[in-house]
């Protein structure tokens, strides 16, 4: 066989693979967490974060399959964890919205469906959390309007949670 047919064949089962397991995590995670006392929200969370993971397997399997050597890959994944390493002391990058995220979802009480108050004296806000992303926390204002606050402002201010909404 050619080269070029053995890599559309790994390629062709890498992506049956990952869109496989893109599909499936979403239904293992809800079975398998049911039990727990883990909100949907979290579950939801879990779930974003797996399939970010499989995306980034998926794309270096690919990368490997296609010509890019070991350590060029190796380069692109130390780069990766370089910059998730600067984010988590740089306050200015976005990438520090990514792992104020992370640092939220396992300890932090923050979950989707609570009211929160920002306690900032020049700027007081509140609301119900209706999303939480990678960047973002999206809240849900008394007048119906959505805003959106980077995560490691959440983890800078000092905030008040409160598990159900008022009204």
């Amino acid at each position: 066989m050619k080269t070029i047919t053995i890599q559309i064949i790994e390629t062709s089962i890498v992506l049956f693979c990952y869109l496989l397991s893109y599909f499936a995590t979403k239904t293992i995670i809800n079975n398998a967490l049911k039990n727990t006392q883990l909100q949907r929200g979290r579950r939801k969370i879990m779930i974003k974060t797996i399939n970010l993971l499989l995306s980034l397997t998926a794309i270096i399997l690919l990368s490997a399959i296609w010509g890019l050597k070991q350590n060029e890959i190796a380069i692109f994944a130390t780069s990766i964890l370089t910059a998730f390493g600067i984010a988590f002391f740089a306050q200015w990058s976005l990438l520090s919205n990514i792992t104020s995220g992370i640092i939220l979802f396992f300890n932090h009480p923050l979950k989707i469906g609570d009211y929160i108050e920002v306690l900032d004296k020049d700027y007081p806000f509140s609301g119900e959390i209706s999303d939480l992303t990678y960047f973002f926390i999206h809240l849900k204002t008394e007048n119906d309007r959505i805003i959106t606050i980077p995560n490691s402002l959440i983890l800078q201010k000092s905030i008040s949670v409160t598990e159900k909404v008022k009204g």
